[in-house]
C-alpha cells in the first residue's frame, strides 16, 4: 500500500530592518518593542509579561528567571541567549529563529509556536506541556528531557538533533519527522507515535520499548 509522504515544516522567513539599540533598564509588562536590538544585556528577573516583540533581535542576553509569560515574539531572532527558569508560559512565537541558546528549565507550557527554527545550542528540561507547535524545526541542537505531554505537534522536524528522555505522554502528532534525530530516547509515550515517521534504525532502537508497551517478553 502506498503511503503519503510526511509534510515538511515551513521555515521562518525573517528579514530584520536596521535595529535601534535598546536603551531602557529592563522590560516592562505589556510593553511594545518594535525594531529594537537587545545585545549583551542582563535581563535576569525582568518582568516583561504580556509584552510584544516585533522585528526584534536579542543577542547574547541573560534571561535567568525572566518573567515573560504571554510574551508575543514575531519576525524576530534570538541568538546566544542563556538562562535558567525563564518563564514563557502562554507565549506566542511566530516566524522566530532561536540560535545557539543555552537554556534550562524553560517554561513554555500552553505556548503557541508557528514557523519557528531552533538551531544549535542546548536546552535542558524544556516544558512544552499542552503547547501547540506548527511548522517547527529543531536542528543541530540538544534537547535533554523535554516535556511534550499533551502537546499538539504538526509539521515538526528534528534534524541532527539529540532528543534525550523526552516525555510524549498524551502527545498528538501529525506529520512529525523524527528520522533526522541523532538520538531518540523516549521516557514516556512510545505508544503515542502515531502521526510520526521514524527510520528503520530508530525502530530497532525503540523495539524494546514497543515490546514492553504491549506486554511482550523478549528472551534468547
Amino acid at each position: 500500500m502506498a503511503t503519503s509522504a510526511v509534510r515538511g515544516a515551513r521555515r521562518p522567513k525573517i528579514s530584520l530592518p536596521e535595529l535601534r539599540p535598546f536603551e531602557g533598564q529592563g522590560l516592562e509588562p505589556d510593553g511594545d518593542y518594535d525594531g529594537v536590538r537587545f545585545e549583551g544585556l542582563d535581563l535576569s528577573g525582568t518582568d516583561g509579561s504580556g509584552a510584544t516583540f516585533l522585528d526584534v533581535g536579542v543577542y547574547r542576553c541573560a534571561l535567568d528567571e525572566a518573567r515573560l509569560g504571554r510574551l508575543r515574539v514575531i519576525d524576530s531572532v534570538l541568538e546566544g541567549v542563556w538562562g535558567v527558569g525563564t518563564q514563557l508560559a502562554g507565549a506566542e512565537l511566530r516566524d522566530v529563529e532561536l540560535r545557539d541558546a543555552r537554556l534550562g528549565g524553560v517554561q513554555l507550557h500552553g505556548a503557541r509556536l508557528n514557523r519557528v527554527l531552533v538551531r544549535g545550542g542546548k536546552i535542558d528540561f524544556l516544558n512544552l506541556r499542552q503547547a501547540n507547535l506548527t511548522d517547527v524545526t529543531f536542528e543541530g541542537c540538544v534537547l535533554s528531557e523535554p516535556d511534550f505531554s499533551a502537546a499538539s505537534l504538526e509539521r515538526v522536524e528534528f534534524r541532527d538533533c539529540a532528543l534525550r528522555r523526552a516525555e510524549f505522554n498524551q502527545v498528538r502528532l501529525k506529520d512529525v519527522d523524527l528520522r533526522g534525530a541523532t538520538e531518540l530516547e523516549l521516557a514516556t509515550g512510545v505508544d503515542r507515535l502515531a502521526g510520526a515517521v521514524i527510520s528503520p534504525g530508530q525502530l530497532m532502537e525503540l523495539a524494546p520499548a514497543f515490546a514492553a508497551q504491549i506486554g511482550v517478553r523478549v528472551e534468547s
